[in-house]
């Protein structure tokens, strides 16, 4: 089974452009699903209440992962060391749950995995892929999308400046998917990529 990563800016749309790559049969892991269900988990919670308090939990008793990320992602000293506590409290358990759903998908003999996980490349996870595509969209087209789901523009830049460098990432992908055209364009280019992956080829950009 090959494994592919799923890298991007915020916004970008890796979402849509896994979906893609369902219709092609892969099976596809939604890291940022596996984040919030980790959130929930008792331990963690008990962790995150001794840390921060009652107050970045929401009427039902859950992580409230507004109030979470507006003390994480602080662009601050301080945000930054609570960026810290929270990776090393999640992440081991993240990569755990990663592990599983990839011995699933091999079970299901789907040729082929999808790892949507934006963090990829600032975590161990990369060593669970054989190669990383990078989809790129403008600035500006993704900061409108972000701002249509309530969000604003320092916490879209504050978000991101927790990342590596976009630059960074694109440079490290073997693969580059444009996703700021239509859909059939966006298609396109994941066939593309799909054909070298199930192929044994390197995707190329």
């Amino acid at each position: 089974m090959r494994t592919l990563g799923l890298i991007g800016g915020i916004g970008s749309g890796k979402s849509t452009v896994a979906l893609l790559f369902i219709q092609l049969g892969a099976g596809v892991i939604h890291v940022d699903v596996i984040g919030h269900q980790v959130l929930c988990l008792s331990e963690v919670g008990a962790a995150i209440r001794e840390r921060w308090g009652n107050g970045v939990f929401d009427e039902n008793g859950e992580p409230d992962r507004k109030a979470i990320a507006d003390i994480v992602f602080a662009p601050t000293e301080p945000g930054r060391r609570e960026l810290a506590f929270l990776t090393e409290l999640t992440h081991p358990i993240i990569r755990r749950e990663i592990d599983s759903e990839l011995r699933k998908q091999e079970l299901a003999s789907k040729p082929a995995v999808v790892l949507d996980a934006a963090l990829l490349l600032e975590t161990n996870w990369k060593t669970s892929v054989d190669f990383i595509a990078f989809v790129d969209v403008p600035r500006s087209v993704r900061l409108e999308r972000v701002l249509q789901r309530g969000w604003t523009e320092a916490q879209f830049d504050a978000r991101e400046a927790a990342q590596l460098p976009l630059d960074v990432k694109k440079a490290q992908a073997d693969a580059v998917i444009d996703n700021s055209g239509s859909i059939a364009q966006t298609f396109d280019a994941v066939k593309h990529v799909w054909k070298n992956l199930i192929g044994g080829s390197r995707p190329t950009r």
